[in-house]
């Protein structure tokens, strides 16, 4: 075991307050996206390389992706003495280049630590200047914060990876650009996460959400039922049939339809388009959502109230 191992493994004894991303996971989903960071700089602004897998994934395979800088910065503590000196409570950013004397194996001697002014959050005036210099922003941002971290990666035009709770999904300013093409979701999904003494924490399904092109964006999701009114009854609220399960959708249906939201993972632009559920409203006396689904107490279909749907029509219908 190198130094950055033995350095990185005694944070995750330490540090005992977050959770963390497993490196199976991001190498999971990492494996398709080798082509998207050839020369590009990568940048992980919300995680402490002490303890992030994102850190590792990035820095053990500088070299196989072609990566030109990976920068991570991390919020403000006490563990500064992993890599340096230091004794006070402080944010870092770490810079690394690759290795100076041809090896493959990163080490501490040529990752360069830079003491933050200021916390190390992520919307911190130092932290958007390395948001500013990175071509592809790959992180598990807060899930508290994730409406702040996806505002901030549309406005500095990034493109990036990252995680996100499903329910993230539902946010009004988060569902809108999956409407408009401008984001996606990934390959995989998780619902497990490391802790720092070893265990695993479980919490509601997570995606990967994304805006780098992915082939899986383009396969056709497979249709073979028909549709009849008995079998796919509509919302009470809105002119739209309710759908269970996304395999159900009839393939004979030209009209609006309801699938519920974890379909977004399986959604190619080619063959449905999603639709506002405002526009299919049965009275203006509904409530206007901003997200633009069926959601809440509106998404009631014989009298049972159904969670939040996806309204999509068949660009690919067969009669």
């Amino acid at each position: 075991m190198n130094n950055l191992n033995k350095n990185l493994g005694s944070a995750r004894r330490i540090k005992n307050d977050e959770f963390y991303t497993q490196l199976k996971d991001i190498e999971k989903e990492l494996r398709h996206y080798k082509d998207h960071f050839k020369d590009k700089v990568v940048y992980c602004n919300a995680d402490d390389p002490r303890v992030s897998n994102f850190f590792h994934y990035f820095s053990y395979n500088f070299e196989h992706l072609g990566l030109k800088k990976l920068i991570t910065t991390c919020y403000k503590n006490q563990d500064m003495d992993l890599f340096t000196m230091y004794d006070k409570e402080s944010a870092i950013a770490l810079i690394y280049e690759g290795e100076k004397d041809n090896g493959r194996v990163p080490t501490v001697e040529n990752i360069g630590v830079i003491e933050l002014e200021g916390d190390g959050d992520f919307r911190s005036p130092e932290a958007i200047e390395f948001l500013k210099e990175a071509d592809i922003v790959v992180t598990n941002p807060p899930f508290s914060l994730f409406i702040d971290y996806m505002e901030q990666l549309v406005e500095y035009e990034k493109d990036f990876l990252i995680i996100g709770n499903i329910n993230a999904l539902t946010f009004n300013s988060i569902f809108p650009l999956i409407r408009e093409n401008k984001i996606w979701l990934g390959y995989n999904s998780t619902r497990f996460f490391l802790q720092p003494d070893g265990t695993i924490f479980e919490t509601a399904r997570t995606y990967w959400y994304t805006n780098l092109g992915i082939r899986k964006r383009h396969e056709d999701f497979i249709l073979y039922k028909k549709y009849n009114e008995e079998d796919y009854p509509k919302f009470e609220y809105y002119d739209v049939i309710n759908i269970d399960r996304a395999v159900d959708m009839p393939m004979d249906y030209e009209g609006a339809m309801a699938v519920p939201i974890s379909f977004t993972d399986k959604y190619n632009p080619n063959q449905f388009e999603i639709l506002d559920a405002n526009d299919y409203r049965v009275s203006d006396d509904i409530p206007y959502k901003t997200h633009g689904l069926i959601k809440d107490k509106e998404a009631l279909v014989n009298g049972e109230t159904k969670y939040a749907r996806v309204v999509l029509r068949n660009k690919k219908v067969v009669k």
